[in-house]
């Protein structure tokens, strides 16, 4: 199928960026969003990152100009039924994009192929539930999108091959690499990282080292760019803990159980940055830990 036009539901960090790389890479976009402000604010940061990668010189202006021309936005879910693809990239909640791919469904052309942002959630039973599960599959972006390479490409039970030939020739267009998943809790580098990050709450949790000194441990011991803890304020703890449950629920095994720590601070509302609070307090010039 030639894929040309692309809806793209929730208009959040995932939901701009992906709507960004499609934009670039030369796809029509629409993207919708329950709130105009939230709309507003994903063609605002589109804007600006495109503008940060012209001054860097990897965008010319004309072509990022051609990209802001390319992408629409609305507040009607109906609006994406015209599309060749459609990417679901709401809040990591079943019953959520469950009632969005009710809502959507009536609307959709036959050979419109559909797909979900989700980084952890059963790609077979979303698809069961839905009038095309052969053309229903997992579309995984890593944040953020714009920068990072990997696409999780995830077939359900019931996906066919055109279905994931489609996807995986629209991820070699975008410029990134497509790495293929099996349907299982998390897929691969969730299934990897999230415990990781779990692990590492554990350790504060039980006084093995404090936020800076367990971060600094990671960046400067294992190599890695970001520290666990930070790491997990950029993912959001919300979203940590629900991909812990859903690994802990899926697998049945007690590794998973998440942190009374990470629970701790979600149900406190200190979810990472977006929160201006979570491992560490960003509200001041200098991010400062917690604990």
């Amino acid at each position: 199928m030639d894929i040309r036009s692309v809806g793209i539901v929730g208009a959040g960090q995932m939901g701009n960026g992906i709507a960004h790389v499609f934009a670039l890479a030369g796809y029509d976009v629409l993207l919708n969003d329950i709130s105009e402000d939230s709309l507003q604010k994903a063609v605002a940061t589109i804007d600006r990152n495109l503008e940060r990668q012209v001054s860097r010189g990897k965008v010319s202006a004309e072509d990022k100009q051609a990209a802001m021309g390319r992408i629409r936005t609305t507040m009607t879910l109906a609006d994406l039924g015209p599309s060749d693809l459609v990417i679901e990239a709401a809040t990591e909640r079943e019953t959520v994009k469950q009632a969005i791919f009710d809502q959507l469904l009536p609307h959709l052309k036959p050979e419109t192929i559909l797909t979900s942002n989700t980084s952890s959630i059963s790609i077979t039973r979303l698809a069961s539930r839905t009038d095309r599960p052969e053309k229903f599959m997992g579309f995984h972006f890593m944040n953020p999108v714009p920068v990072m390479q990997l696409v999780e490409l995830i077939r359900g039970i019931a996906t066919d091959q055109p279905t994931y030939s489609a996807l995986h020739a629209v991820v070699e267009k975008l410029g990134k690499t497509a790495a293929s998943a099996e349907d299982f809790p998390a897929f691969i580098v969730n299934r990897i990282l999230i415990p990781m990050i779990n692990e590492a709450v554990y350790t504060l949790y039980e006084g093995v080292g404090n936020v800076r000194s367990i971060d600094e441990a990671l960046k400067l011991g294992a190599n890695h760019p970001m520290g666990p803890l930070e790491l997990a304020d950029f993912i959001g703890l919300d979203t940590c803990l629900a991909i812990m449950n859903v690994l802990y629920d899926g697998l049945a095994d007690t590794k998973y159980r998440p942190c009374p720590l990470l629970t701790k601070y979600v149900e406190a509302g200190w979810l990472g940055r977006k929160s201006q609070r979570g491992f560490y307090d960003y509200r001041g010039e200098v991010p400062v830990p917690t604990r």
